[in-house]
C-alpha cells in the first residue's frame, strides 16, 4: 500500500513538472522574450595579454610598482584594498624601507582611538595595518560618489570573470552612447550623473573616466603613461592583490604533476616486474 501511494505521489509530481514544462514552452514560443539594451549592447571584456597569462606565466613586477602607482594616485581617492597590509607590499618588489615610507606618506591615515581620552582619532599608517579606507562609512561614500558606493578592489578580479581583462576594458571603455542603441532603445538613454561602459553589466555606472588623459600619471621608471599602459597596469596590480600567491601555487602545481608522472612510471615499472614471472606461467 507505502509503494502504491509513493508511486500516485511520484507521478502527480512528474506530471506537474511536465505540464509546467509544456505551459512554459508554449508562452515562450507564442510570448517570446523582448531583447533587452543590456543583452544586445553589453560587451565581453577586451582580449589582453598579460605577463601572468597561462600555466607558467609570472607577475611583472615592474608593472606591478607601476600598477600601484596608478592605485594610489588615482584609484585611492575613492576605492580601498581592505584585505591587503602595506608590508604585503614586499610581494612587489618593495623593501621594508620603502615599505614605511609609502605609509608612512599615504593621503588616508588610519583611525584610531586616542587612549588617554578614549576619543577616536587618525595616526600614519605602519606597515602593519591594512590600507585604510577612504570614506568613514557607506553613508559618506555614497553622498560623495552620486549615491554609488564604490566597491573595495581588493578581490576585484576574482569576483568578475576574466577580471583581469574586466578591469582593463572597463576603464578603457568609456563612450558616447551609440546612435543604435539610442534609436533602438529611446528609452535607455543614460541617466544624469551616470557614464555609459558598454563593459559593465547594466551599460552605465556612477563612475566617471578615472585615467582620461595620457601622462596622468608619471612613472618613476620611465615607461610612457598611455590610457591604455596605466589601465593594463592598473589591472595586473589588482590581479596580485587578489592572488598574491599565484606564483607559489603555480610552482606546487608543477612539482605535483612531475611527481605523479614519475610516481606513476615507477608503480607501472614496478607492476612489471612484480608480475612479470606470474604473467609468464599463466
Amino acid at each position: 500500500m507505502v509503494r502504491i501511494g509513493a508511486f500516485l505521489v511520484g507521478l502527480f509530481f512528474a506530471g506537474w513538472l511536465l505540464i509546467s514544462f509544456l505551459v512554459g514552452a508554449v508562452a515562450y514560443v507564442t510570448e517570446p522574450p523582448q531583447p533587452t539594451v543590456e543583452h544586445e549592447f553589453h560587451k565581453a571584456p577586451k582580449h589582453v595579454s598579460f605577463s601572468f597569462d597561462g600555466p607558467l606565466g609570472k607577475y611583472d613586477q615592474a608593472q606591478l610598482q607601476r600598477g600601484f602607482q596608478v592605485f594610489k594616485e588615482v584609484c585611492s581617492a575613492c576605492h580601498s584594498l581592505h584585505y591587503v597590509a602595506f608590508r604585503d607590499l614586499k610581494g612587489i618588489g618593495y623593501n621594508e624601507a620603502e615599505i614605511k615610507a609609502i605609509a608612512k606618506q599615504w593621503a588616508i591615515k588610519t583611525p584610531d582611538v586616542d587612549p588617554k581620552t578614549g576619543e577616536m582619532s587618525t595616526r600614519d599608517p605602519v606597515p602593519a595595518d591594512y590600507f585604510p579606507k577612504p570614506f568613514a562609512n557607506n553613508v559618506a561614500a555614497a553622498a560623495a560618489n552620486n549615491n554609488a558606493i564604490p566597491p573595495d578592489l581588493s578581490l576585484m578580479t576574482k569576483a568578475r570573470h576574466h577580471g583581469s581583462a574586466y578591469v582593463y576594458s572597463l576603464l578603457t571603455g568609456f563612450q558616447s552612447q551609440p546612435a543604435e542603441l539610442l534609436k533602438k532603445f529611446p528609452d535607455a538613454k543614460t541617466p544624469e550623473g551616470l557614464h555609459y561602459n558598454p563593459y559593465f553589466a547594466n551599460l552605465n555606472l556612477a563612475m566617471a573616466p578615472p585615467l582620461t588623459a595620457d601622462g596622468q600619471v608619471t612613472y618613476g621608471d620611465g615607461t610612457r603613461s598611455s590610457v591604455d599602459q596605466m589601465s593594463k597596469d592598473v589591472a595586473a596590480f589588482l590581479t596580485w592583490t587578489a592572488e598574491p600567491k599565484l606564483e607559489n601555487r603555480r610552482r606546487a602545481g608543477l612539482a605535483t604533476i612531475i611527481f605523479l608522472l614519475i610516481a606513476t612510471g615507477l608503480a607501472y615499472m614496478s607492476y612489471q616486474n612484480i608480475w612479470a614471472d606470474k604473467k609468464k606461467k599463466a
